[in-house]
């Protein structure tokens, strides 16, 4: 997201205001590389499965968006019940609840048809609206588009015009501006890497033509150039200049979706599904993210220190634990901001450990943002807390097996927590003026006074005997 940090704090009334819990601020300090990228799976490619199988595959490799198209069976129960806007009022309610409990939101549907039939396409857009779908992805015939651009701004959701190989209507960047010329800025491109190289279209090219009206993207890289039958590749392995076509929309400054289309190695894709997003996290956050190094590698535990076997590296690049222990960074941090995401077990018990002074005593030298389901019964205890002595602001922890994401900035004695977007932590370490009692006279069990923590030491992840799992662990370092 955000290349430069926006910090909002709360005006201090009285010096002699006592905090029992974090007053509210502005969003993540650091977001995702460059701003609103979002990385989504489209459901064609798990055709030969469900959409409730395809929306578990997106929450099995940690995305949180998905794209669906018309008529993939809705479920293994049930088979014959079609997903999209042919469905029942019962299907596309189980839908949304399959979709709110996955954490997976449905941002793109198609390709689908856009007849010059206002009825047929209304039915699109009102399934579109009532899914919360924020772009239709479909290759209307020309003479609909004075319907299309006028249901856009009606209903406003995007049409994404995507292109076939040639000699598909829309194959060429060329045509795709000569329909989108006077219209609403909500018809644009759902621009198809893959088969611009299977037509012979340099793909960096065409996204430079289309700046603008670039919409959404079936993002791929393929093994052959200008040859119909060239198949999907682990993004960065294949013929396309990937890492140019990142820097271009970054140029462009695009805010959209990129869509994960993998039409190859059908019963098998997952791992080399898992190896593009990883591809996409590291060369886009070279992009957002300039100034910023990733603590985790995503392949080994280079950097970190821990006992042997007790924590191990999964598929899809996961940190997790195996028991015997804490990990550790090797290296010491003063002032950071450390971007992070975790994933909890059933009632799992976690911390991330901020500046540990003392390994031998890391429990009274080490400042702990704790990580929880539901909370541990302590007064301080929820997820975002600083353990022991001051609670979020608010309950923003996702349930077990959802993604959650902390931005964590210590500057000098200001600790600042930001869990899911949300604000939940704004502590000055000054106010601990005692060994084991906080602002408000209720007892911690340090036997340092916060006010004399280290402000330089090792960042860990605690170990607490539940399984969970860390990913995308990233820092940036301030200016003492």
């Amino acid at each position: 997201m955000s290349k430069s940090l926006v910090f909002l704090m709360f005006v201090v009334i009285s010096l002699s205001v006592v905090f029992l819990a974090a007053p509210a601020q502005a969003g993540h300090a650091v977001l995702d590389a460059p701003e609103n990228w979002r990385l989504a799976v489209q459901a064609w490619t798990f055709h030969k499965a469900t959409f409730c199988e395809a929306v578990d595959n997106a929450v099995l490799m940690g995305l949180s968006y998905i794209e669906a198209f018309p008529g993939q069976s809705f479920s293994k129960e049930k088979p014959d019940a079609p997903f999209g806007h042919m469905a029942t009022p019962e299907i596309r309610q189980a839908a949304r609840e399959k979709l709110a409990a996955a954490g997976i939101q449905l941002v793109c549907y198609g390709v689908v048809g856009l007849p010059n039939d206002e009825t047929e396409c209304r039915k699109v857009f009102d399934f579109a609206k009532e899914m919360g779908i924020e772009t239709i992805t479909s290759e209307p015939p020309v003479e609909t588009f004075d319907l299309v651009d006028r249901l856009c701004n009606e209903y406003e959701i995007n049409v994404a015009l995507h292109n076939h190989p040639k000699p598909s209507g829309y194959w060429n960047p060329e045509k795709v501006l000569e329909v989108c010329q006077g219209r609403s800025k909500r018809i644009g491109a759902c621009a198809d890497t893959g088969h611009w190289m299977r037509s012979g279209v340099n793909p960096v090219e065409a996204l430079k033509k289309l700046s603008g009206r670039i919409i959404s993207l079936h993002f791929k890289d393929v093994n052959e150039f200008n040859q119909m039958d060239a198949h999907d590749v682990i993004w960065g392995t294949g013929k396309n200049d990937t890492k140019a076509m990142l820097a271009e929309l970054d140029r462009q400054n695009f805010k959209g979706v990129f869509t994960i289309e993998y039409e190859y190695n059908w019963d098998n894709s997952i791992p080399d599904i898992i190896q593009c997003i990883r591809y996409f996290d590291q060369e886009s956050a070279k992009l957002g993210y300039p100034t910023w190094r990733w603590l985790f590698n995503g392949m080994d535990l280079t950097g970190w220190a821990a006992n042997p076997d007790s924590w191990v590296v999964e598929e899809g690049g996961l940190l997790s634990p195996r028991g015997g222990g804490d990990i550790w960074t090797n290296e010491r941090f003063g002032n950071f901001i450390l971007d992070l995401e975790f994933k909890l077990s059933q009632d799992a018990n976690s911390g991330v450990f901020l500046r540990c002074a003392d390994l031998n005593d890391w429990i009274n030298t080490t400042i702990e943002v704790q990580i929880h389901e539901t909370g541990d019964g302590t007064p301080h205890g929820q997820c975002g807390a600083i353990y022991d002595c001051l609670s979020p602001s608010t309950n923003a922890v996702k349930p077990a097996g959802q993604w959650n994401r902390y931005t964590i900035t210590c500057r000098d004695n200001k600790i600042n927590v930001v869990l899911n977007e949300v604000p939940v932590i704004d502590m000055d370490l000054n106010q601990w003026t005692q060994a084991g009692k906080n602002p408000d006279g209720s007892p911690n069990k340090f036997t340092i006074a916060y006010k004399d923590m280290a402000r330089n030491g090792l960042i860990g992840l605690q170990y607490h005997g539940h399984p969970i799992w860390f990913r995308n662990i990233r820092i940036k370092q301030l200016e003492q």
